[in-house]
């Protein structure tokens, strides 16, 4: 019999003015007993539907009914058959608009905790779960380009079918998004890691400083032996708004920033990864970057934070949770404003963003409403740090080097349905494809290409 609570079993947090300070995670996720708990608010619906928004399939109810029983060990063998990375979807992924967000339970009260579960089973297992198994080759080699959500899996899906899977890493540390990206307090780097040994256990050989178009094309990678290629290159180029100003000392990309606190340890004393000392912090954006940069600016000392974004709180993009945790921590969100110039003192340096108030008109294509400017509403917003969080697009470097594969007008990869670029053998997908997107949305698309690339190297070799 299903509890029939409406809310769901609450999870600690660390307060506020603590963690505004610190790079430890922020929710400390649940104990045994409240997860037991939460897990039996679940009715194991017949028709599954928290299963239709998961991207990766991982087999929802079987996993948690496990978990009310406590049997944790075959909780965690149901999610990984499906899901490589469950500590860190556990934390990261949008499930309001995903597992959580189809669940039934969500109709009359709040949907069972899924996120949450997934992560304790996760964390539970880290130092119990069985030793990896290599499995037999099959005498067939897979060249994955870059080691992030969707490289990681497509590598991890085709290692446990017998694939010879070498992982090319621009960077000198594997794991793309989750290690340059995703702060420390949202997601711990030594989740990752261990996801990544797992990997390593299983035999996929990752090379780091390998940047595929300058070290090796991926041509030679065909003439190396290599039977199919996946690029999994994520969007790493950050996109400016073309105002004056950008060119100021003080202004970064999102993607600069926080490479330079997370993967460069910049919020650590003993690594001296310059970075400015802000006082005053404007991030212009509303996505979860946006929530990312914002949060991490208060954390290295910034007195004042600013989220700029032109439409309103409505239609902040960013996760409900992340805009909570950041507004908890006393960041300020300036909506309906815009910034047109940023301007500089007379050592080339921020002094302030010229914001431009706006109202919202029309719907545009993304069926949002369009900011729309209010004329003679400027003024000036003292800051001495502005952070770009308006988006990122994927490298051109691949596409250049690449005779044969097509591109859209956003420079972003040309897939059919099963991941296959224009290039025979070759198979994209995450926000190389996508232009910049989700971690689970990411790991969606390389378990479809690992599948894909199964098929095209068996029937290639006459195997089916």
């Amino acid at each position: 019999m299903a509890d029939m609570r409406q809310d769901k079993v609450p999870v600690a947090e660390q307060e506020p003015k603590v963690r505004a300070k610190n790079f430890e995670e922020v929710t400390l996720g649940y104990s045994l007993e409240k997860a037991v708990r939460e897990a039996r608010r679940c009715l194991n619906c017949k028709a599954r539907p928290c299963m239709n928004g998961c991207p990766v399939g991982v087999r929802i109810p079987e996993f948690i009914e496990k978990v009310a029983g406590g049997d944790l060990e075959a909780a965690y063998g149901i999610i990984k058959t499906t899901n490589s990375l469950p500590a860190v979807c556990g934390r990261v992924c949008p499930q309001e608009n995903q597992c959580e967000g189809n669940c039934v339970r969500g109709k009359k009260g709040e949907p069972v905790a899924i996120g949450r579960l997934e992560r304790f089973v996760a964390d539970y297992m880290r130092d119990k779960e069985p030793e990896v198994k290599i499995p037999a080759p099959n005498g067939h080699k897979v060249a994955v380009v870059g080691a992030g959500p969707s490289g990681l899996t497509a590598a991890g899906d085709l290692a446990k079918q017998g694939y010879e899977v070498t992982v090319f890493e621009a960077f000198h540390t594997a794991g793309g998004v989750l290690m340059y990206g995703i702060p420390e307090f949202r997601l711990p780097k030594t989740i990752v890691q261990h996801e990544i040994d797992n990997l390593t256990k299983m035999g996929v050989n990752i090379m780091t400083n390998m940047v595929i178009g300058k070290v090796l094309s991926v041509d030679e990678l065909f003439e190396m032996g290599y039977e199919a290629v996946f690029v999994g290159s994520g969007a790493g180029l950050p996109r400016f708004m073309g105002i004056d100003g950008e060119g100021l000392i003080g202004v970064y990309s999102a993607n600069e920033y926080l490479t330079r606190i997370n993967l460069m340890k910049a919020y650590k004393k003993e690594y001296a990864t310059p970075i400015m000392k802000s006082q005053k912090v404007a991030v212009v954006g509303g996505g979860n970057v946006a929530m990312d940069a914002a949060r991490s600016a208060l954390r290295i000392g910034a007195k004042k934070v600013y989220v700029v974004y032109r439409r309103s709180m409505d239609e902040l993009p960013a996760r409900k949770e992340e805009v909570h945790h950041a507004m908890e921590e006393g960041v300020e969100f300036l909506t309906l404003n815009n910034p047109v110039e940023i301007r500089g003192d007379d050592n080339g340096r921020v002094r302030a963003v010229v914001c431009r108030k706006m109202e919202l008109g029309e719907p545009d294509e993304s069926g949002r409403r369009s900011p729309v400017a209010v004329e003679g509403s400027d003024y000036e917003l003292e800051v001495d740090t502005v952070i770009m969080a308006i988006g990122t697009s994927p490298n051109p470097l691949i596409r250049n080097t690449t005779p044969g594969l097509d591109v859209n007008k956003r420079g972003c990869l040309i897939v059919d349905d099963t991941e296959a670029t224009t290039k025979e053998g070759v198979y994209a997908g995450g926000d190389a494809v996508t232009g910049a997107a989700t971690v689970i949305l990411a790991m969606g698309a390389g378990k479809k290409a690992a599948a894909a690339i199964d098929a095209y190297i068996k029937n290639k070799s006459g195997e089916e």
